[in-house]
C-alpha cells in the first residue's frame, strides 16, 4: 500500500510517499515560495539524489499537481501511475475539542476544520488548501486528517483549563490544546521501543525543540500536560514566538504602542523569541555564530532559551512525581549539542547523568546518551511525524 503524506503551510508543501508494506520512504520533498515568482519544488529521491524544479506556482493546487507529476516522471519518479497511491494523509494543526483522533475526511469534517480555523488562522486554512487540491485533482482518493492537537486531548481538565471566568471556556472554548502532538506521540512511543521499556507506568518528558518548540509530559503513553496552549505561542521561547508572557504585559504593550490585536499578534508570533531578544536571527546556528563574535544579546537569548526548557522539564517531573525518560527531538533537540548539554547539566537533582563525551558525537540519530548510573534515561530520538500520519491513514482505511 502506497500512501502520500502532505503537510501544507501558507506558502509551502512538504510531502513523503510511503510504501507501507515495508514502511519505507519512496521519495520526499517540498514546494517552497508558493505565490512568489521564484517558487520551486525540491525532490529528494530514494537514492539520495536531490533535484530542483523551478516553476511559477500561484496557489497550492499547482504545487500539488507538480508534486504528483514528479511522482510519475520518467527521470525522478518512483511509481508508474497515480493509481498506485491508495490514500493521502494530511497534517492538520488545530482540531479543537472536536477531534481526539485521526479521521477520514468528509464534507462534514471539512466544515469542522473550518470552524477550528479561528484558533489557528495561519495553519488550518493552509491545511484545507491541500485537502481541496487533492479533491480537485484526484477526487476519488480517500483522505485522512491527522491533528496536531489530538494527542493532547487526554490532558485532565485541571491541566488544560485557564483560570479565567468559566464562561470564557463555555462560550469560546478557551483552554490549552497543545501542538506538535504527532511528534510527541511518535517519540514517546518510539523511545519505549528503543529502550525495551513498557509504556505503562513510564514517566516521560518529550522536548520537541526547533524553530517552534514544546515540551510534553507523557504518562502511561498519554499526554497529561504540554507547554503550548490555546495557540502555539504559549510555553517555551521559540525562534520568533515569545512563549510565556504576562497577560498584563500584553495589555500594557498594546496600550503604549497603540497596537491592534492583529498587530500585537504579529509581534508575539513573528518578531519575538530568539530573533526579538538577539536582534540577530531566529536560527539557533546564527545565534551561536553571533555569540562567538561577542554579541551579548545573542548570549542572553540563548540563556533564556535553555532556561525555559529546563524549567518546563522540571515542572513536568513534578507533575508526574518523577521522571524515567527524557527525550530530545526536533531540529535543535536532535542536533544542537551545546543546548542539550546545558539543559541536562541543570537537571542533576533529578538524577540525570549524561555521558557528555558520547552526547557530543550524537546528531540526528537514535541514541541513549545517559550513563548506566543515571536515574533518568536521556535519549535523542529523531521525530517522524510523517510515518505516524501514514500509519493512521492506513489504519483508517
Amino acid at each position: 500500500m502506497k500512501i502520500l503524506v502532505l503537510n501544507c503551510g501558507s506558502s509551502s508543501i512538504k510531502y513523503k510517499l510511503f510504501e507501507m508494506d515495508t514502511c519505507t520512504v519512496l521519495t520526499q520533498g517540498g514546494v517552497e515560495k508558493i505565490g512568489l515568482p521564484d517558487s520551486f519544488l525540491q525532490i529528494k529521491c530514494a537514492n539520495g539524489e536531490k533535484v530542483v524544479i523551478e516553476k511559477s506556482m500561484p496557489e497550492h493546487t499547482v504545487g500539488i499537481q507538480l508534486i504528483l507529476d514528479s511522482l510519475i516522471d520518467e527521470k525522478v519518479g518512483c511509481i508508474s501511475s497515480l493509481s498506485e497511491i491508495q490514500a493521502v494523509g494530511h497534517r492538520v494543526v488545530h482540531g479543537g475539542e472536536k477531534f481526539s483522533q485521526s479521521v477520514l475526511i468528509t464534507p462534514e469534517i471539512k466544515e469542522m476544520i473550518v470552524k477550528c480555523s479561528d484558533l489557528a488562522p495561519l495553519h488550518n486554512p493552509a491545511n484545507l488548501k491541500g485537502i481541496e487540491a487533492i479533491e480537485k485533482i484526484l477526487p476519488d482518493l480517500p483522505q485522512v486528517a491527522v491533528f496536531d492537537t489530538a494527542f493532547h486531548q487526554t490532558m485532565p481538565d485541571y491541566a488544560y483549563m485557564y483560570a479565567l471566568p468559566y464562561e470564557m471556556y463555555e462560550k469560546y472554548a478557551i483552554r490549552r490544546y497543545g501542538f506538535h502532538g504527532t511528534s510527541h506521540r511518535y517519540v514517546s512511543t518510539r523511545v519505549c521501543e528503543f529502550l525495551n521499556m513498557p509504556v505503562t507506568g513510564t514517566r516521560i518528558v518529550t522536548a520537541h525543540i526547533g524553530n517552534g518548540g514544546s515540551c510534553c509530559a507523557v504518562f502511561d503513553g498519554k499526554s497529561i500536560d504540554t507547554s503550548m496552549g490555546l495557540t502555539p505561542v504559549e510555553g517555551l521561547m521559540m525562534g520568533t514566538r515569545c512563549g510565556d508572557l504576562d497577560a498584563g504585559a500584553a495589555a500594557y504593550i498594546m496600550e503604549k504602542e497603540h497596537l491592534t490585536p492583529a498587530e500585537f499578534s504579529t509581534v508575539i508570533n513573528k518578531k519575538s523569541g530568539l530573533l526579538g531578544v538577539s536582534g540577530v536571527s531566529s536560527d539557533a546556528r546564527d545565534i551561536t555564530a553571533a555569540i562567538k563574535s561577542g554579541n551579548k544579546k545573542a548570549e542572553l537569548a540563548r540563556q533564556m532559551f535553555i532556561y525555559r526548557i529546563r524549567k518546563y522539564i522540571g515542572a513536568y517531573a513534578a507533575a508526574m512525581n518523577g521522571l524515567d525518560i527524557l527525550v530530545f527531538t526536533g531540529g535543535i533537540g536532535e542536533n544542537d549539542i551545546y543546548i542539550r548539554e546545558q539543559i541536562c547539566k541543570g537537571l542533576t537533582y533529578l538524577g540525570v547523568d549524561v555521558d557528555y563525551e558520547l552526547a557530543s558525537q550524537v546528531q540526528g540519530v537514535e541514541k541513549l546518551v545517559s550513563t548506566s548510573q543515571s536515574k533518568v534515561k536521556v535519549c535523542i530520538i529523531p521525530t517522524d511525524e510523517e510515518i505516524m500520519i501514514a500509519k493512521d491513514t492506513m489504519s483508517l482505511l
